[in-house]
């Protein structure tokens, strides 16, 4: 969403003041480009490593260009065109994403050349949009809407004899709604399929007016990491299914906070109505999760209000009642006197989300008691919940997570990165595509997006 490009941008404007090694993402393939070039982005002389992308100047500037194709972690497409702006020379507007920028140039990001340029961009995308905002889950926080507000005209003068263009709905899976009529071909998600999650199945087919986005062969989105999409949307095309129709941006409150559903803690962000959660979004923290999270993280949530164990319950007669937490205390109580075990004949059972305060009263409690037998429920990788596995098994990382990108081999022990930790499996997959990065694994294979050498 645009907001989160304006975020991206200002943080990243952060990082190159304070850090003199950090740099913009060049068009060059192999290594980084030492040399900087000058450049005047609306009358102010900014400095950029040379091969970087004009936008990223502009943002360095200060200036903020509009776009819905370009992502700071995505290919390059020049797809949409609404980040032209004029560079003094130039015979017309030019695609500020897709040209880079050079020593000397000029250029306006607010003038009326650029103004108008923009305008037609959106008037192009509108023709054929179904202006169904109302109904629409994206609506309140979609790019389309508010850059049609800042850049659009109030009339279009295109109007199709036979109607608008429509296109068939697709089945890319159970999570993820499409609703294709809004599609502004921006490819975002097909970038992110075939680029970050290793999903070649997504993509384009046909030219033009013809163009459409979906699996070739009418297959679900098959990786773990699919959600995502629906983030990069800039429309309302790709929407969550489990969140379809369940509230508007606005009445939801924010609390950040960090995933726990594996050992990456991944920065996220709870959106919830009242007491009950909603949704889950991911934050931005490059050394982190940059910006994804798996499917688990962003739709477990459902659990928490269909599944969940909202109060005691106590077995009697082989059946589970419900009880007040007063009741079950003075039970356990009265059985404990019954039974009167000693030592390791009482045991503590914790579930493998339970908070580190809870388990250390938890432990205070059974040593209380005399006990030493404190066993926890712990998930490892997509195997069932395992019982009492050593929790040091799922954070054993002898490397920083940022590390990944620099290191010229990674050894996998007896682990399955696309399963146990995905958003750390696609920064492998980022560094085996870019470098000459070789890949190890001692243990069962599994189905990797990078190829690997099973030792």
């Amino acid at each position: 969403m645009m907001r989160h490009q304006v975020l991206r941008s200002l943080r990243q404007t952060q990082r190159l003041a304070t850090q003199s090694h950090a740099a913009a993402r060049t068009f060059a393939s192999s290594s980084r480009r030492p040399a900087e070039v000058e450049v005047t982005i609306d009358g102010k002389k900014v400095s950029i490593e040379a091969g970087s992308a004009l936008i990223q100047a502009c943002e360095k500037a200060g200036s903020v260009v509009p776009r819905y194709c370009y992502h700071e972690k995505l290919m390059i497409a020049g797809n949409c065109r609404m980040c032209l702006v004029e560079v003094e020379r130039a015979p017309k507007p030019v695609a500020s994403c897709a040209w880079p920028v050079q020593p000397g140039m000029v250029v306006k990001t607010d003038s009326p050349l650029a103004h108008k340029a923009r305008e037609g961009v959106m008037e192009f995308l509108l023709a054929n949009h179904p202006l169904d905002c109302p109904i629409c889950d994206q609506g309140g926080e979609c790019d389309l809407q508010d850059q049609s507000m800042r850049y659009g005209a109030d009339r279009g003068r295109f109007h199709e004899l036979g109607g608008k263009r429509a296109v068939e709905d697709k089945n890319i899976g159970p999570l993820i709604k499409t609703s294709m009529n809004r599609c502004i071909h921006c490819t975002r998600c097909v970038r992110f399929a075939n680029d970050i999650a290793g999903a070649p199945e997504l993509g384009s087919t046909g030219r033009g007016n013809s163009l459409e986005i979906g699996t070739y062969l009418e297959t679900a989105l098959d990786t773990e990491l699919s959600g995502n999409v629906i983030d990069l949307c800039p429309v309302g095309a790709l929407l969550s299914k489990p969140y379809a129709f369940r509230a508007r941006p606005w009445e939801l409150y924010h609390t950040e906070t960090i995933d726990v559903l594996d050992a990456l803690g991944s920065n996220i962000r709870v959106d919830a109505r009242g007491l009950q959660v909603m949704r889950v979004l991911p934050r931005l923290n490059d050394d982190v999760n940059e910006e994804w999270i798996n499917d688990k993280t962003r739709f477990a949530c459902d659990g928490l209000n269909t599944q969940r164990l909202t109060t005691p319950l106590i077995r009697r007669n082989n059946e589970f009642q419900p009880a007040t937490w007063e009741n079950v205390l003075v039970e356990i109580s009265e059985k404990h006197k019954e039974l009167a075990p000693k030592g390791d004949e009482i045991k503590f059972v914790a579930g493998q989300l339970i908070e580190t305060e809870t388990l250390v009263a938890a432990k205070d409690l059974a040593n209380k008691l005399g006990s030493e037998n404190l066993a926890l429920d712990q998930a490892q990788g997509s195997s069932p919940v395992a019982h009492g596995i050593d929790v040091r098994s799922n954070y054993a990382f002898n490397s920083k997570i940022t590390g990944v990108e620099d290191a010229d081999a990674i050894l996998l022990v007896g682990t399955n990165p696309r399963h146990e930790a995905s958003v750390l499996n696609a920064r492998i997959r980022k560094s085996w595509l870019r470098s000459d990065l070789e890949v190890g694994l001692v243990g069962e294979d599994f189905p990797s997006t990078f190829d690997y050498d099973n030792l």
